[in-house]
């Protein structure tokens, strides 16, 4: 019958299921039992109903540029992406509840430095919005490695690694991207150079002939890289439409702040926190770019350090 398996479970009278147990005397006693009848068991075969896709290939760009949906496997990537950071539930619900904390500081700087807005999710696809380290050494929101960060103004020192400053890493990225861009004229090619490198990208552009990321033939990562960041990208802009639902109070607020500024040395990091009403854990928590338990300030050299707007008793 339609979507359903009739198995018959059937013993031969001769068979015995064989149980094993022990006497009182600890000697093993072996009991042989009969079936008193066959069984009938019904297996119902019911598909399980998944949201998969849910949007319109067609419309789908990436800042501002059209992805041409109907080039050669570039829709089959796509659904791969989405339908991997659709029921990656646990992933895709802690980047949805750090976005609402996140999102605002970041779009703000893209917006002052000019790059589009959908660049907020590149972010994402990189750290999942944390303090991630890669097994390479890349390190914070933005992933820089310690050679690259200081051409971009982080500095990473003994005791400062603004690399996990995510406002001054963000600007950093930004331009980063501004130089991709200038070079490419794509944004879909900026974003993968921030994987693979721009000379990576050139070299693959010149040695294929062709002139945009959707025609180009790269390693996995890479190959990946731009449709996971329009996956995400969806499934974060509308999540209720791929079965994500969360409230309000399920999402993470942005931290309320105070700034002090710091232009000498800080010879202990705990005491300083008490002294401005705070403590180590929510000082090291709100500025995890300070790498120690003190501070070394070179003359001239001035550093915003976040406490929180309420002092701890």
């Amino acid at each position: 019958m339609p979507n359903t398996i009739l198995t018959t479970l059937a013993l031969a009278t001769t068979s015995l299921l064989f149980v094993a147990s022990v006497s009182s005397e600890g000697v093993p006693v072996t009991t042989g039992v009969i079936p008193s009848k066959i069984i009938d068991v019904e297996v119902v075969n019911e598909t399980p109903s998944f949201i998969v896709s849910p949007i319109s290939f067609e419309n789908i760009e990436l800042a501002g540029e059209a992805v041409p949906i109907n080039g050669f496997g570039v829709m089959e990537n796509l659904d791969r992406e989405l339908i991997v950071n659709t029921y990656r539930h646990s992933s895709t619900i802690l980047y949805l509840k750090r976005a609402s904390r996140w999102f605002p500081l970041i779009e703000r700087i893209l917006a002052e430095e000019g790059i589009p807005d959908d660049f907020k999710y590149l972010a994402v696809i990189e750290s999942g919005l944390s303090q991630a380290v890669s097994p390479a050494g890349a390190r914070g929101f933005w992933q820089f490695m310690s050679k690259t960060a200081p051409e971009y103004g982080l500095e990473v020192s003994h005791t400062v690694d603004e690399r996990y400053d995510v406002e001054k890493s963000t600007r950093a990225a930004c331009n980063y991207l501004k130089e991709s861009y200038e070079k490419f004229g794509s944004w879909s090619l900026a974003a993968a150079s921030y994987n693979m490198g721009r000379a990576g990208v050139s070299k693959h552009l010149k040695a294929q002939g062709v002139d945009n990321y959707w025609d180009l033939h790269l390693n996995s990562e890479t190959g990946r890289y731009v449709y996971r960041l329009l996956a995400v990208k969806e499934v974060l802009s509308s999540p209720e439409l791929f079965g994500f639902t969360l409230s309000p109070s399920e999402l993470y607020s942005p931290h309320d702040v105070r700034l002090v500024d710091v232009s000498a040395d800080i010879s202990n990091l705990s005491d300083f926190a008490l002294q401005n009403g705070s403590n180590l854990r929510e000082l090291k928590a709100l500025n995890p770019w300070l790498r120690k338990g003190y501070l070394n300030v070179k003359q001239g050299k001035t550093y915003r350090i976040y406490f929180p707007n309420t002092v701890t008793e």
